[in-house]
C-alpha cells in the first residue's frame, strides 16, 4: 500500500484510547489509511507522496462548531459592529454611516448589549436624533433582543395597538408606544419588513467566510439558521464550493415542508446533511428573557419569557418524531431546561415502544446553561445530548452572578453532565461569541474570559474540563450529535482526512496560553483549505 500524503515528526493526538499519541500518519486520497511511527508510515511512501514534517507540532482531529448561526456570522462583514463600549460611541458610528447610506436604505448592525453599557435599554429616540431618514436596525449581542428606530417601527406599521406576538414582547413607554426595544419573536415584526438578500448574496457571503473558519481549525459546524440559509447551502454544495461540512438544523416553522420532502434527521451528502428541527423553548440570560421557575435577582417580579408551551413542543416534537426527525431545542433557564426534559422523557418512552435505540434520533438541547439540581441527571439518562458553549459561561458569569444568585452552582455545568454521563456537544453560539473554537476549549479548561485578571480567573472552576476532554466536545461530541462518528471525530484509519495542526501543544502548555495557539494547517477531505508557509 503506498499513499499520497505522509504527516511525520508530529504530536496526533487521534483521540482512539489504543493508540492516543502517534507521530505520523498516511493519507490515501480523502482518508487515512495509516498511523503509526514516522519510521512505518515512512516505508509507504513512493516518489509521489507528499511527505510533511510537522515538526513536532501538535495535531488534533478537525473541530466542529456545533451551535452556529453560519448565514448570521456571514453578513457581519457588511453590518454596522455594534459590540461599542457604550451607546454614545454606537451612535456616532450609526450617524457616520448615515451620512454615506441613501435616505430609506436600511442600516443594520449587531452586538450591541446594554448589560455592558450602564444597564440602561436604549430606545429609538436615541437614534432618532442622529438618524431621522434611515431606518435602523440593531440586533444585540445575545440575538434575543433588538434596538430600532422610529423610522424602521413605523415601516413595520406598529404601534400601540400592535399586540405582542406569541413568544415575544415589544418594548413600551408608558403612554404603551414602542419604545425601540424588541424582545425574542417581537424583531421579526422589523426584520419581515427589511429587504431580504439573495440566495446568491447569502452563498458569496457564505463562501467568503469559511476560509476564516479554516483559519481557526474549524472543519465543519451545525447551523442553526433559517430557511434562505439551507438554500444557500445547498447552491454551495451543487456548485462545489462548500469546503465545510455542515449539519444543516431545519426551524419547527418548516416542519411540514421538511417532512413533505421527504428529509430526516441524518440524510443528504458528506458536506451537507439534515440535523434536527429547532425549536425555541424561552429567550436569553442578558436579555432577562430565559424561563425561570423563579424570578430573577433583580426583577423579581420576571421569571422570563415562555415562547414555545411545553404541550406545544410536544405537539411539534412527536409529529417530527415519527417521521425520522430528531429534535434540538434551545433552552437557557432552568423551567425552559426542565420542559425540555419532561418532553423528551415522554419521546424516548414511545420510541422504546417501537424499538428504536436512542442512538436513532439524537434529540439535543441546546445550551443548557442553568439547571435545577433536581434535573442534573435527566440528559444522560435520556441519552440526549448537551449542546453547550463554553465561551458563554465566562462572557456571562458575572451577568449570572447578578441575575442568578446563589443558582449560579448549577450554571455552565460542563463537568457536571460529563460525571453524569452526558454526550458534549461544544460550539459557539457565532456571532452571538467568537467562532473560534481555542477560545472555547480555554474557557471549558480555566473557565477564563481571557483577560487574566485574577477577579474573573477560574469562575465555579469545579465545572472545568480537562483539555482531553474539551477537544473531545468540539471532535467527536460533536460528530456523534451530527450522525459522523464512523466518519469524522477520530484520526485513525477509514477515518476521512479532517485534522488541524497547532503552534502550540494545548495539551502540554500552561492552560491560561490556549486562546494564544493558532491554527498552522486546516485539512478538510484530504485537501489543505488553510496552510501557513511553515508547514511547506
Amino acid at each position: 500500500m503506498s499513499v499520497d500524503q505522509i504527516l511525520v515528526n508530529g504530536r496526533i493526538h487521534t483521540l482512539e484510547p489504543d493508540t492516543s499519541i502517534v507521530t505520523a500518519l498516511g493519507i490515501t486520497k480523502n482518508t487515512i489509511t495509516a498511523i503509526g511511527s514516522d519510521s512505518e508510515i515512512l516505508q509507504l511512501a513512493n516518489n509521489h507522496t507528499n511527505i510533511i514534517d510537522l515538526q513536532e507540532r501538535l495535531v488534533i482531529p478537525g473541530m466542529v462548531d456545533a451551535h452556529c448561526h453560519f448565514d448570521h456570522f456571514s453578513r457581519q462583514s457588511n453590518n454596522i459592529d455594534a459590540a461599542q463600549p457604550n451607546k454614545h460611541k454606537l451612535i456616532q458610528i450609526l450617524a457616520n454611516q448615515a451620512k454615506i447610506t441613501p435616505k430609506e436604505q436600511w442600516i443594520t448592525g449587531h452586538g450591541w448589549d446594554h448589560n455592558r453599557w450602564d444597564q440602561d435599554v436604549p430606545t429609538a429616540s436615541d437614534i432618532d436624533i442622529v438618524i431621522p431618514n434611515h431606518p435602523v436596525f440593531l440586533t444585540g449581542h445575545s440575538m434575543h433582543i433588538s434596538w430600532a428606530n422610529s423610522s424602521a417601527i413605523n415601516k413595520a406599521n406598529i404601534n400601540s395597538s400592535t399586540p405582542d406576538p406569541p413568544g415575544g414582547m415589544i418594548g413600551r413607554d408608558e403612554h404603551g408606544n414602542p419604545n425601540g426595544i424588541f424582545y425574542e419573536t417581537a424583531s421579526d415584526l422589523i426584520a419581515s419588513v427589511m429587504p431580504e438578500l439573495s440566495i446568491d448574496d447569502v452563498a458569496n457571503n457564505m463562501r467568503l467566510a469559511q476560509e476564516k473558519l479554516w483559519q481557526t481549525g474549524l472543519t465543519g459546524l451545525h447551523d442553526y439558521d433559517q430557511r434562505i440559509a439551507f438554500d444557500a447551502l445547498k447552491y454551495l454544495s451543487e456548485d462545489k464550493t462548500l469546503g465545510l461540512r455542515i449539519v444543516k438544523n431545519m426551524p419547527a416553522a418548516l416542519l411540514d415542508e421538511v417532512i413533505a420532502q421527504g428529509l430526516h434527521t441524518g440524510s443528504g451528502s458528506k458536506w451537507l446533511s439534515i440535523g434536527g428541527i429547532k425549536v425555541f423553548m424561552d429567550g436569553a440570560l442578558g436579555a432577562r428573557t430565559a424561563s425561570m421557575l423563579e424570578p430573577y435577582e433583580l426583577d423579581t417580579n420576571n421569571y422570563g419569557i415562555v415562547v414555545t408551551k411545553e404541550d406545544e413542543l410536544l405537539s411539534i416534537a412527536n409529529k417530527a418524531n415519527i417521521n425520522g426527525l430528531a429534535m434540538t431545542v434551545h433552552a437557557i433557564g432552568d423551567r425552559a431546561n426542565r420542559e425540555v426534559l419532561n418532553v423528551y422523557e415522554k419521546l424516548r418512552h414511545n420510541e422504546r415502544e417501537r424499538g428504536d435505540p436512542p442512538s436513532k434520533l439524537r434529540h439535543r438541547i441546546e445550551h443548557v446553561q442553568l439547571l435545577h439540581p433536581n434535573d442534573n441527571l435527566r440528559l444522560a439518562s435520556s441519552q440526549i445530548i448537551a449542546s453547550m458553549q463554553p465561551i458563554h459561561a465566562t462572557s456571562d458569569m458575572m451577568l449570572a452572578e447578578q441575575y442568578w444568585g446563589d443558582r449560579i452552582s448549577g450554571s455552565y455545568a460542563w463537568r457536571t453532565q460529563i460525571n453524569a454521563g452526558a454526550i458534549l456537544a461544544f460550539g459557539s453560539d457565532a456571532p452571538v461569541e467568537s467562532i473560534n473554537p481555542l477560545w472555547g476549549i480555554h474557557a471549558a479548561v480555566t473557565r477564563s474570559n481571557r483577560t487574566n485578571n485574577v477577579d474573573t480567573i477560574g469562575w465555579q472552576t469545579q465545572q472545568c474540563l480537562t483539555v482531553d476532554e474539551a477537544v473531545r466536545a468540539y471532535t467527536l461530541g460533536a460528530a456523534y450529535a451530527g450522525y459522523r462518528e464512523n466518519d469524522l471525530g477520530t484520526l485513525t484509519p477509514g477515518k476521512l482526512a479532517d485534522l488541524v495542526v497547532l503552534d502550540k501543544d494545548i495539551y502540554r502548555c500552561d492552560p491560561m496560553d490556549i486562546h494564544t495557539t493558532n491554527v498552522l494547517g486546516t485539512m478538510i477531505d484530504g485537501v489543505w483549505k488553510y496552510r501557513a508557509s511553515s508547514l511547506y
